[in-house]
């Protein structure tokens, strides 16, 4: 409750705190009528408070000169005042405020506390609950989903039938009553005697009336009938609805079916072909005894048993019963109606839950053997489907147990198994190629150290010797000409160990991508050209031949295959480094020059052709016979499809003793020599056919040695006449200019 507001008192001159005694203070507040002081206010009286005269708002009155001529007690009152003024207590309203705020803020804490502490158990529970959830299986876990989401489904649709079935029959009902009603008062005695004639529940309705006479009810009420349960000895048992008194009928209740629950009762059959409802009520109990008022001894032993006897018809008998009140209404031929009494029409729903009792029980059969064979299917197909993860898991295994060729068991690609064993096959396949090209590495590194080792051994212990045998031969007679030799020995193994040394920084540049310029036009015809010249010179016995290169295609039992017409050579250019180039070419003659007969033939050919292949994958193909089938078949099909990358091909081919098919890629390695004892009697560093791998890849071509048909050795040179930066061959300017030279026989270049 809040204290009524009030002015404060004027401050007095002589009370500097503005603080009055607290008793006089009361006083005054008593003498006026004003309450305490609300929520920190200090009323600020003056110094005289026994003056109840003296004005509120500080204006003069009568008692200016009775306040001036105050007692020397007051003036020593005065004086004290001018002291420095105590504290004023708290006020009380202050400190419930405080406690209360205290106990908001405490509360406040409280409940933050223990929303805090249940968060921390639920995030615990949530913990601990997916912690076990995670360690099942995941077939135990899709199993076990399916199995809940089939549980649900059918609780679901079994509900839904049955809530749909129970109001469709309860609005058939109710449709029967309405529309039926006036047949079933003129037919009361044909359906009494088809209940006296039937066995159990008989016909199911039940009439009654009740006789209105000026607007109210007599009293006086007929039940003409009623359904009979089971006959007894003088009297039956019925079932009959539960209705409302008649102090409870209203006028809204016509007309509009109602359920109510049924009773059971004894009555026997009046004068008037009706029954005499004043019997007792009969209530079985678990025991299957008829308890009642006016059932005793044998009687009652006698109903036990035929309640027993007939336990689904009083089952059906104590079914809920659908009403509908209607008025009985007599018209006296003047459009004069007068209201006879109320009847009750009544319909037992016992063939209404029966039918839903069969359906639910069926539903309910059925459910259960949906959910068992749901669950069984659903077992076996995620154990079949989860099966490939199983072997993917035993590969895996192998796989870290270090055996590298093992593979997924392949699956169908639009499956995510399918899928996921398709990628996981590539990634495998991709880390055994690289860790199969991580040893060969390692291999070539290991040989490649060995062989420079000694490589360069042999020139600098020649040159060793010789300089020793000068210094031992040198006080000799014939010393100078022998110093001239050895002079001579020293002087060749320099030499080759320095053009060694050259090769080997030439091919240490060009793994690192420097020593080379792609900008220069070179023209590939006149490079082979000088080079034939060159060999002719060198072996004026030697037959060279010259033609052109065409693609033969497939003719069913023998693949598409190079085809050579002897002629001058068509005139090839490209962008290249014509150096780097012109050693390539002088490389592959010069390495028929040393280890061909002088006199076995050698035809060299050149031809342009569109391929279906991207220079870039070309120059990753490894120096063999089946990189050069693969690009045969691209040939093949760019020529048929007239679409593809242009290329330049150089064929190089001898009849001398060739080299094996296992060691034909060897022939590139660098120091590789078919002669363990790695004698260079024919001179040569062992890095020619070396240089030449590392000029065409970065040229980003293609070269490889394959059989002479009849014996000896052929080296393919395969190159870009245009480099495309991004990798994607083919459909620009040099694939249609090398397209038209295919077919013509003209010049083709890249100008």
């Amino acid at each position: 409750m809040t204290p009524p507001r009030h002015e404060p008192f004027e401050r007095d001159p002589n009370d500097p705190s503005g603080l009055n005694d607290a008793n006089e203070s009361h006083g005054v507040n008593e003498q006026y009528g004003v309450n305490e002081p609300h929520d920190s206010q200090v009323s600020c009286e003056s110094a005289d408070t026994e003056n109840p005269g003296a004005p509120i708002d500080g204006g003069a009155s009568d008692g200016d000169a009775t306040n001036a001529a105050s007692t020397p007690a007051q003036s020593t009152q005065s004086a004290q005042s001018t002291q420095p003024a105590q504290p004023a207590p708290k006020s009380r309203f202050a400190w419930f405020r405080n406690r209360g705020q205290a106990k908001a803020n405490q509360a406040k804490a409280t409940a933050a506390a223990g929303a805090e502490a249940f968060k921390t158990k639920h995030r615990t529970l949530a913990k601990l609950f997916f912690y076990k959830f995670d360690r099942f299986s995941l077939s135990t876990k899709l199993v076990a989903c399916t199995l809940v989401v089939l549980i649900v489904g059918t609780v679901g649709i079994s509900t839904a039938i049955r809530q749909l079935v129970s109001s469709y029959l309860l609005q058939k009902t109710d449709n029967q009553l309405i529309s039926q009603r006036s047949l079933i008062l003129s037919n009361t005695t044909m359906l009494r005697g088809s209940n006296s004639q039937s066995s159990g529940m008989g016909n199911n309705y039940f009439l009654q009336v009740r006789y209105v006479e000026n607007g109210e009810f007599t009293g006086k009420v007929s039940t003409p009938l009623v359904p009979s349960v089971a006959g007894l000895a003088g009297n039956s048992i019925v079932s009959m609805p539960k209705l409302p008194a008649n102090s409870q009928i209203t006028d809204d209740m016509f007309g509009k079916p109602f359920t109510t629950s049924a009773m059971l009762r004894t009555v026997t059959n009046d004068a008037n072909g009706g029954f005499d409802l004043n019997g007792v009520d009969v209530v079985p109990n678990e025991g299957g005894n008829a308890s009642g008022s006016g059932d005793t001894g044998g009687d009652t032993n006698n109903k036990a048993e035929r309640f027993a006897a007939g336990g689904n018809v009083l089952q059906a008998a104590r079914s809920p019963w659908r009403v509908a009140a209607f008025k009985w209404v007599e018209s006296d031929g003047k459009n004069n109606e007068t209201v006879k009494g109320v009847v009750f029409i009544g319909l037992s729903l016992s063939d209404q839950i029966d039918i839903i009792n069969t359906l639910t029980q069926y539903c309910v059969t059925v459910g259960i053997a949906i959910v068992l064979l749901g669950g069984s299917l659903s077992a076996l197909i995620i154990r079949r489907t989860l099966r490939p993860l199983k072997r993917i898991e035993k590969t895996a295994a192998q796989i870290a147990a270090g055996d590298l060729s093992q593979r997924v068991p392949p699956a169908p690609e639009n499956t995510e198994v399918g899928s996921l064993s398709t990628s996981l096959n590539t990634m495998l396949a991709r880390i055994e190629r690289s860790f199969h090209e991580q040893e060969q590495t390692t291999e070539k590194m290991k040989r490649f150290v060995s062989d420079a080792s000694h490589e360069l051994r042999t020139p600098l212990a020649a040159i060793h010797g010789y300089a020793e045998l000068y210094t031992m031969q040198r006080d000799l007679p014939g010393a100078l000409e022998r110093a001239d030799e050895s002079i001579a020995h020293i002087e060749r193994s320099s030499q080759r160990m320095t053009v060694l040394v050259e090769d080997l920084l030439s091919l240490a540049r060009l793994d690192e991508g420097r020593g080379i310029d792609m900008t220069q036009q070179v023209s590939l015809t006149s490079l082979v050209a000088d080079a034939t010249d060159d060999l002719h010179a060198l072996d004026p016995e030697r037959e060279v031949t010259r033609g052109t290169i065409t693609l033969k295609p497939a003719d069913g039992e023998h693949p598409c295959d190079f085809a050579i017409e002897e002629g001058q050579m068509q005139p090839i250019s490209l962008i290249g480094d014509a150096s780097r180039l012109r050693q390539v070419v002088t490389n592959v003659i010069g390495n028929v020059h040393r280890y061909t007969p002088s006199d076995s033939p050698v035809r060299v050919s050149m031809g342009t052709m569109l391929a279906s292949i991207d220079q870039h994958t070309l120059a990753t193909l490894p120096p063999t016979d089946a990189s050069l089938r693969q690009f045969l078949d691209a040939a093949e099909v760019g020529q048929s499809m007239s679409t593809g990358t242009a290329y330049a091909v150089m064929r190089f081919e001898d009849h001398g003793p060739g080299a094996p098919a296992e060691t034909r890629s060897q022939l590139f390695e660098r120091f590789y020599t078919a002669d363990p004892s790695r004698a260079r009697a024919k001179g040569g560093t062992g890095l020619g056919l070396a240089i030449a791998l590392s000029v065409v890849r970065a040229h980003q071509g293609f070269i490889c040695a394959t059989e002479t048909p009849g014996g000896g050795l052929t080296f393919t040179i395969v190159l870009p006449l245009a480099h495309i930066d991004d990798g994607v061959g083919g459909s620009g300017s040099a694939g249609a200019a090398a397209g038209a030279g295919v077919g013509a026989a003209g010049s083709v270049g890249i100008k």
